[in-house]
């Protein structure tokens, strides 16, 4: 019945465990994807253009901007990064599902833009809890940590636009969380929409 994809929009402060959990997504869910991004920035060794970035120039960029081409976008360290909202739009059409791995600022954006999306914000269980991951990783001096954790907690209280909240308290029951919304997400309407026509005209439905 060609469901189409879904879209998951996953944001969370530094350190709250979200990459680990979109790793295990991924590894149970091969079908997921990830959208082609556009950057400024120069290709490192073995990038390829159009398949990890589209690499363009800043005057190509904010061109794009004007023609509010991105589902989102943001400068970073003096380079653009930015979304196409139009391939992730097909690509959901078409059947495709896509994690978006996005700052807060991001996911606003993206919720304002496209108007679709599963938005899921991961919390740590408390702040002593992330001070603790985050020493614990060594990349950061203890101001850096600190500074983290500020800006952790104003994430935090922007957070209320997001349709579910999860807390990484447990891994392994913080990911059956997670599944669990992908999976009461793969059953909205909007998924197969000719699901009640073609079931009541008779056809039968194969999972």
């Amino acid at each position: 019945m060609n469901p189409k994809g879904i879209l998951l929009v996953i944001s969370a402060p530094s350190g709250a465990g979200k990459s680990t959990l979109i790793r295990m997504l991924c590894r149970d869910y091969p079908g997921f994807g990830f959208s082609v991004s556009y950057t400024t920035r120069k290709p490192r060794e073995n990038e390829v253009h159009g398949k990890d970035y589209f690499f363009v120039q800043k005057d190509e960029f904010q061109g794009l901007i004007a023609k509010n081409f991105f589902a989102e976008w943001a400068e970073v360290h003096g380079n653009f990064y930015g979304t196409p909202a139009r391939q992730v739009l097909e690509s959901i059409q078409e059947g495709r599902s896509l994690i978006m791995d996005v700052d807060i600022q991001g996911a606003r954006q993206i919720k304002n833009n496209l108007q679709q999306g599963a938005y899921i914000f991961i919390f740590p269980p408390s702040l002593d809890d992330l001070r603790q991951r985050l020493m614990h990783r060594g990349s950061d001096t203890a101001g850096a940590v600190e500074k983290r954790l500020q800006n952790a907690a104003g994430e935090m209280l922007k957070s209320d636009f997001f349709d579910y909240w999860l807390v990484n308290d447990d891994l392994d029951s913080s990911y059956a969380r997670l599944k669990a919304i992908v999976l009461a997400e793969m059953q909205r309407p909007f998924i197969r929409p000719d699901l009640a026509r073609k079931i009541a005209s008779g056809v039968h439905y194969d999972s």
